[in-house]
């Protein structure tokens, strides 16, 4: 057995016991957790705080240092949340994640009507794939990712993603995947987690985002035009613990009739309106402001 197998079936293993493990006892072990993962490990915590106190300069860093305790608390909770995909049943997950407002949804797609979703890494996004439990049986449902580079941790990811009916597309091979679709003239709807950095030599585009200007993926918004989708906002909340609800909000009537850029710039206002309700549910490990621009450029 190659070390590459060998390491896929250890990770599948660890993430299959733990996603047997039940949910009050899950939450106590993050909890238990979260002591040497903040004051030991302090995984990149520096990143963390600079990217709060950036975003929120308003805010007192006894404030900042509560949302960020908030946050890595949230953070462990959805990396054990996230383990459960891989053996929850459909049943049990639809009470944990429930989808607001689906018969308008559900019209939608029977009308004929494709569907982009923009969303963020905000709440549990892992949970949101099992919109496909929500949607009528012949719905075609799709989640663009951007493929990891760790072989074993993309396949185990895909193979739970895509477990209660949604199909996972690298980002790649989305415009392809998008015009294979519209020549079979079949409705569908599919999530964009719009809100990742696109590669230096890439960006085309800055929009404002939490006190930056910072680069950011255009592809979400010009397939959508260039398809004639509806735009969605899909609205994430935290009800409790291990339960969330997502509410679909349009972010505009007409997506195809605004300037170029202008949809993008909504779908930022619209998820920092989210984060700021409750900022320990965005994803602040990663290094989003890394390419911003000075407010003086």
């Amino acid at each position: 057995m190659s070390f590459a197998m060998l390491h896929y079936y250890v990770v599948l293993s660890l993430i299959k016991v733990l996603s047997y493990i039940p949910f009050k006892v899950l939450y106590v072990l993050s909890d238990i957790l979260f002591y040497p993962f903040y004051f030991v490990v302090r995984y990149r915590r520096k990143i963390v705080r600079k990217n709060l106190t950036e975003s929120f300069p308003e805010k007192g860093i006894d404030e900042i240092v509560r949302i960020e305790k908030k946050f890595y608390h949230f953070f462990i909770d959805m990396a054990l949340e996230s383990c459960k995909m891989a053996t929850i049943s459909p049943e049990e997950i639809k009470r944990r994640m429930q989808f607001t407002n689906m018969e308008r949804v559900n019209e939608m797609l029977a009308e004929g009507k494709s569907i982009s979703v923009f969303l963020g890494h905000y709440g549990n996004w892992e949970w949101l794939t099992t919109i496909g439990l929500w949607l009528h049986e012949d719905a075609v449902v799709a989640q663009i990712y951007r493929k990891l580079r760790n072989e074993s941790m993309d396949k185990i990811m895909k193979s739970m993603r895509e477990r209660m009916g949604n199909k996972c597309v690298e980002m790649r091979t989305t415009v392809r995947f998008m015009a294979n679709l519209a020549t079979d003239n079949r409705a569908h709807m599919i999530g964009f987690i719009a809100d990742q950095s696109p590669k230096r030599r890439e960006v085309k585009y800055y929009t404002r985002f939490l006190n930056h200007n910072i680069p950011v993926l255009i592809g979400t918004e010009k397939a959508t035009k260039h398809f004639g989708y509806d735009a969605l906002f899909a609205s994430v909340r935290r009800v409790k613990r291990g339960y969330y609800e997502c509410e679909f909000t349009p972010l505009h009537d007409n997506p195809k009739s605004l300037p170029d850029f202008e949809l993008t710039d909504l779908y930022f206002q619209r998820l920092e309106n989210e984060i700021r309700q409750r900022p320990e549910l965005y994803l602040w490990t990663h290094n989003r402001f890394k390419y911003a621009m000075s407010s003086d450029n």
